[in-house]
């Protein structure tokens, strides 16, 4: 048939590709109640019509009669491979918070930001916009190749007249049916595309029977002309029907010249065609905006339409290569309709995935633009698109697009323009690449999606391959559209863009040298990139070796820093005291192998100090939020130098350079019972200054009974399993209820999260108690908890028990600045209290995964593991200075003889469950 003579097709009519691409689009309204499509209808059946296109009926002929059944299977690998590694970004990221209106774009700008996002999402949007347009122009010529007044084919109707401005007419009237449909919303549209489904469903059903069927004939090839204009001798093509010296002969390439362009065909020019045939994988991402659970549907669809469509794609070069000789298959890329049992249907197919491209491409072209235009990236010019009826259809994006196509639609001819809109696929394949990749090297916390087959490996393998394929398919194009996405991002920097986002692009600067700090914004820090940048007061580091290593593996990639108040006044001091001690320090943090920077300070006391080094210590957006103390007891300092082999004298009996071994640089720890540097007083009002610059506090106590693997950078391969245990509520203050959501319970979860990331802590498993109060009924909390840890990706254990029998009724009315004790109550009484409260975790520590209070067999208590490490909430000290030492005491009961235990305060928030 004549659709194969014309070079729009034959030039691998990219209007189907870029259908392929542009699926519904992402509602940028995105309202709940605009969200109805499925997986299946939202994603799966877009997606499919997409990656199928035209080529799937007028192509397989021409990739394997070029390239042979072994180079075409091995095309077809290396291009579902590219695509598969793009198809591992898009899920990883769907499934990390919620997707909203945009699909790609959205993707892309709320990771790289606003810059690179609008100008890549613009590109996307173009490209769609012409890939509409193509899709109409390749209908049009194939209409009239049977139905047209100058058709070649001996059996067509030949009732339709051509010309440019006939042309024009039915690509215009195509086009207004095509935005009917979108007009009306992305319903119609789901249910039209899924009536082309079935259609072409139906037409590859019948190819297929046909292969099998059909018995071997004589197909007449269409008639070429020689130079002079003579006609040659009559061909014919053979279909054999399955015979093994067909498959055979067609086993090994034989690029010729492609009898519709007379161009000679390589290697590089079938990959091409066949590559742009099968892209499409972002349509069930588009949209986004519809889509009922997008972080479930867009995976599972995209996945599914992947394999289905590479199913086909295989049997379909199979079944020629068996069937029909090279021949046929490289004189008539529509051998399908000569061998199908009913032609006409598979006209119907090719006709159908057509309308479906161009669909696919305009919906998904207003989805785009809907979301730049909600973004207000670039102004008022996009002001129209953001219009909306009242079910959330963006009709104003949509007669936006249908004027941008109207307009290509008057060049008539694309063929150049067409390798320039596949170039402009492949950049948003890269670009959501990259993003992961930006994502995955950032090491956010944040960044835990539910999908995780992928790596950072697969990633910049995508990015790559995509930019090998732009520059394989048109060098020229892909030069330019670079080029044009250079300068589309200057223009959206100079002009500046929202800051709420949370750019990862800020995650990544945070590892980059001392140059970068200055773009470290401040101003654009977001929650969801939110780290541990912690601030460690150290006394003697010789009592504090496992304190500096378990800080170490809490900062999770985030600044760390070791500080120390050397007391003294620099007044009656002939020099200071502290630049010296800044070699020892550096060769702990060297020898303790953690990555910390030191920060020292002299003051006249400890908690002057402490103030100084939260104020200055960091730079820019690098600065300390959380301050780690010791816990403050009467327990005897151990001395680790002694016990630890990386500081054992043994081993190190002079120090680099000949200097003094490094054990030798500090002083002995202090002998018990010595006077004491800081006084619980201050020690108190160290915590109630950092909570009042908005720090939040973690004070350590016992951490030198961690064993050593647990504070090792190995892969925590122990057969022993630890549970790490978190209790997110005030034991000092019970009071029943989802006390749990609050940013300090929040804070304490996400610490210990952040620990199970490291190797050492992998086998751990967390455990998360709920504390229910006596009226209570059991279940309903553990519920809501549950909702909660599965948006913020974190898999814990959770288990109830029973707290606050007893308490005072007048404990319940105390205000937030008596956080920790009602002020009327007895010593005795909160004495009491704080037994029975570390009581209470005493007993749930030693309780297995099924057993203990509140388990699911009721008191039964199981052997097996024991907890390593106890996150306990910790109250906020009272406003009254005269009650610190009250309040200690009361923390040295809670805490009392639970092993090693980390008392967390937040006061800012550090998760969120968004993109």
């Amino acid at each position: 048939m004549a659709s194969e003579n014309s070079p729009l097709l034959a030039y691998r009519l990219l209007g189907e590709e870029g259908a392929a691409f542009p699926a519904g689009g992402a509602g940028g309204p995105g309202g709940t109640s605009t969200r109805k499509l499925s997986t299946f209808l939202g994603v799966v059946v877009p997606t499919v019509l997409s990656m199928f296109s035209i080529v799937v009926f007028l192509r397989i002929g021409f990739v394997v009669g070029h390239a042979g059944l072994l180079q075409a299977l091995a095309m077809l690998l290396v291009a579902y491979f590219i695509l598969a590694l793009t198809v591992l970004s898009v899920c990883a990221i769907a499934t990390n918070g919620a997707v909203r209106g945009g699909g790609a774009y959205f993707m892309i700008s709320r990771t790289l930001g606003p810059e690179v996002g609008g100008s890549i999402g613009l590109m996307f949007y173009l490209a769609n916009v012409c890939g509409c347009a193509v899709s109409l122009l390749g209908l049009v010529e194939s209409v009239l190749d049977v139905f047209g007044a100058g058709a070649t084919e001996s059996n067509g109707l030949q009732v339709l007249p051509q010309g440019y401005g006939w042309n024009l007419l039915y690509g215009s009237l195509l086009l207004g049916l095509v935005g009917g449909v979108c007009t009306l919303g992305a319903g119609l549209y789901a249910r039209a595309s899924f009536l082309t489904f079935l259609l072409v469903s139906g037409s590859l059903a019948s190819v297929l029977v046909s292969f099998v069927a059909v018995g071997p004939r004589d197909i007449a090839i269409t008639p070429q002309h020689g130079a002079n204009g003579s006609s040659l001798p009559p061909r014919y093509g053979h279909f054999t029907g399955f015979n093994s010296s067909t498959l055979k002969d067609n086993l090994r390439a034989g690029y010729s010249q492609d009898y519709t362009t007379g161009t000679m065909m390589t290697f590089a020019s079938v990959f091409a065609v066949l590559f742009n045939g099968c892209t499409g994988i972002m349509a069930g991402a588009n949209m986004s905006g519809e889509l009922k659970d997008p972080s479930r549907a867009i995976p599972l669809g995209t996945i599914i339409a992947v394999v289905y469509t590479f199913f086909i794609y295989t049997l379909l070069f199979f079944l020629s290569s068996f069937t029909c000789d090279r021949t046929l298959l490289q004189e008539d890329y529509g051998f399908f309709r000569a061998i199908s049992l009913w032609p006409p249907l598979v006209l119907i197919g090719i006709y159908a995935t057509a309308i479906s491209a161009s669909m696919s491409s305009l919906i998904g072209a207003s989805r785009i633009l809907h979301a730049l235009a909600q973004d207000d990236l670039f102004g008022v010019i996009l002001a129209p698109a953001k219009l909306v009826t009242r079910g959330g259809n963006p009709w104003g994006a949509v007669l936006y697009s249908w004027g941008l196509v109207q307009l290509v639609l008057l060049a008539g001819k694309l063929n150049t323009l067409a390798a320039v809109v596949t170039v402009f696929y492949l950049v948003a394949y890269a670009a959501v690449d990259l993003s992961c990749l930006s994502l995955e090297w950032a090491s956010a916390p944040n960044f835990r999606p539910t999908f995780n087959l992928f790596s950072w490996h697969t990633c910049l393998l995508g990015v790559a391959s995509c930019l090998l394929m732009m520059f394989l398919i048109s060098p020229g194009a892909a030069g330019g559209s670079l080029l044009l996405m250079g300068l589309l991002s200057a223009l959206l920097t100079a002009r500046g863009g929202p800051s709420s986002w949370g750019y990862v692009s800020q995650a990544l600067l945070f590892h980059q040298v001392r140059k970068y700090l200055l773009r470290l914004d401040v101003r654009k820090e977001h929650v969801k990139f939110w780290r541990p940048q912690l601030l460690l007061l150290v006394g003697n580091p010789r009592g504090a070796l496992p304190l500096l290593r378990l800080a170490n593996q809490l900062k999770k990639g985030g600044l760390y820093v070791l500080g120390h108040v050397t007391l003294g006044d620099l007044d009656s001091l002939p020099s200071d005291p502290v630049q010296p001690q800044y070699g020892a320090w550096l060769s702990l943090v060297d020898r303790a192998q953690v990555k910390a920077f030191v920060d020292l300070t002299l003051s006249s006391s400890v908690r002057q100090g402490a103030q100084h080094l939260l104020r200055i210590s960091g730079l820019g957006g690098m600065k300390p939020n959380t301050l780690v103390l010791g816990f403050y007891d009467d327990s005897p300092p151990q001395d680790h130098f002694l016990t630890d082999p990386a500081f054992s004298e043994a081993e190190d009996t002079t120090g680099e350079g000949g200097s003094p071994a490094l054990s030798t640089l500090f002083p002995p720890p202090r002998a018990p019972g010595s006077p004491r540097a800081l006084s619980p007083q201050d020690y108190v009002a160290t915590v109630a200054d950092a909570l009042k610059m908005n720090k939040n506090v973690v004070l350590a106590r016992a951490c030198g009974s961690l064993p050593p693997e647990r504070l090792s950078r190995g892969s925590g391969s122990s057969s022993q399993i630890h549970h790490v245990d978190v209790w997110p509520l005030n034991l000092l203050r019970p009071r029943g209820g989802p006390g749990y959501v609050d940013v300090c319970g929040l804070f304490l979860l996400q610490m210990a999260t952040i620990l199970g990331m490291v190797p050492a802590w992998h086998s751990a498993r967390l455990r998360i108690f709920l504390c229910l109060g006596p009226q209570e009924a059991p279940g309903a909390a553990e519920g809501r908890l549950r909702a909660l840890l599965s948006q913020l990706r974190i898999r814990a254990e959770v288990r109830e028990v029973v707290w606050g029998e007893g308490t005072p009724a007048k404990e319940q009315e105390e205000e937030a600045e008596g956080d920790f004790v009602n002020g009327g109550q007895g010593d005795a009484e909160a004495e009491a209290l704080a037994g029975s409260a570390n009581a209470l975790v005493r007993a749930q520590q030693g309780q297995g995964s099924g057993g203990g209070p509140g388990g699911p067999e009721g008191g039964e208590g199981k052997e097996g593991p024991t907890t390593a490490l106890t996150f306990l909430y910790l109250p906020r000290p009272p406003a009254d200075p005269s009650r610190y030492p009250r309040y200690l005491a009361l923390l040295e009961t809670l805490s009392r003889d639970l092993g090693p235990t980390l008392l967390a305060h937040g006061v800012t928030p550090v998760t969120c469950t968004d993109l």
